[in-house]
């Protein structure tokens, strides 16, 4: 049974919390964090106990750790978890900064411990279906990737203006699922973006509207679009088009209900949010990582997969900002094609 330390008692930790602590093939020994209060609230609901990050880190039962704390704290903390031997899992980003997040990976390396970057919705029931076939050659050789990705309402301002921007906060998830699905590592990436949801999101120096080209070597396409408001819900689709056909995963819905009259055809709403959305996904992510570990496998999802897709992030930041199109070096060793 592995055990875990948990860094981070907010929101996202929550949700790993108890996906260890009803887990057979794991347990929370551990809860780490700033807010005595939020850690002591979440420790006791999971039988887990309130420690200083040392006292976590020294203690050898300990063989991984979750870090689901603010970003600023990720690179930091995965070097001491890697120096103290744990397995890490760790949210993206693993960092804002690429210089950081280099000298993070280059302890990681050096310590030889498996690290799997948070990209959760490879681990979605539909989109790893859908990554299934286009391996399988369902649709022939992959030719365009579109990645709809919208969610339902601005968050606070306070969050924007540390969020390190929407290519690094948001898109990011995208660009990781267009590697995956392009099957080959995007060199030109071209982006625009507005503010049509909050002119204070401007004010914040940030945008809440974007769109991203990206190209590859051969020739592949990737179009991602992203908003920060859908009246409508969460909206999450994927669509790979190849020389045999198409692929599409779209919404999830609380039901599949559908009412037909004479005014219309209609259905439910998408699910509200990314925590029912990816509801399953953050299972199977965990799933996944305990089996990696126990099983001494590759990590599905890298710590070099969390470094391309920041590299991708702040390319399309400069393209943003210059108005053309930016160049991108792939990565020495390329892990797009890689399954999750």
């Amino acid at each position: 049974m592995l055990t875990f330390a948990l860094f981070g008692a907010g929101r996202i930790g929550s949700v790993h919390a108890s996906h260890v602590a009803s887990s057979t093939a794991c347990r929370l020994r551990y809860v780490v964090d700033v807010d005595a209060k939020a850690a002591k609230a979440l420790a006791e609901r999971h039988g887990a106990t309130v420690v200083e990050r040392d006292v976590a880190m020294r203690d050898p039962e300990v063989g991984a750790v979750i870090i689901a704390s603010s970003t600023a704290t990720h690179a930091e903390l995965a070097a001491a978890a890697a120096r103290a031997g744990k397995a890490i899992f760790c949210e993206k980003p693993i960092d804002l900064s690429l210089r950081r997040v280099d000298a993070c990976l280059k302890v990681v390396r050096a310590a030889g411990v498996p690290m799997l970057v948070g990209f959760n919705r490879r681990f979605d029931p539909s989109f790893a279906a859908l990554a299934a076939k286009v391996r399988e050659g369902a649709v022939g050789a992959v030719e365009q990737v579109i990645i709809s990705s919208r969610d339902p309402g601005l968050p606070p301002l306070a969050y924007l203006k540390v969020s390190g921007g929407q290519f690094r906060d948001m898109t990011i998830h995208d660009f990781d699922l267009a590697r995956w699905l392009l099957g080959e590592e995007p060199v030109e990436v071209y982006a625009a973006g507005s503010c049509l949801v909050d002119p204070k999101v401007a004010e914040a120096g940030d945008t809440d509207s974007v769109m991203v080209v990206m190209k590859t070597a051969s020739g592949r396409l990737c179009h991602i679009n992203n908003s920060r408001r859908a009246a409508y819900g969460y909206d999450q689709r994927v669509e790979v088009h190849g020389a045999l056909g198409r692929l599409l995963a779209g919404n999830r819905t609380p039901t599949t209900v559908e009412l037909a009259d004479a005014r219309a055809v209609s259905t439910d709403k998408p699910l509200y949010f990314f925590l029912e959305r990816y509801a399953e996904a953050y299972k199977a992510e965990l799933a996944a990582f305990v089996d990696a570990v126990e099983q001494g496998k590759p990590m599905p999802v890298g710590p070099e997969d969390g470094r391309q897709a920041l590299v991708l992030a702040d390319a399309a930041g400069r393209s943003l900002r210059s108005g053309r199109s930016v160049k991108v070096k792939p990565p020495a060793v390329s892990s797009a094609s890689k399954k999750a």
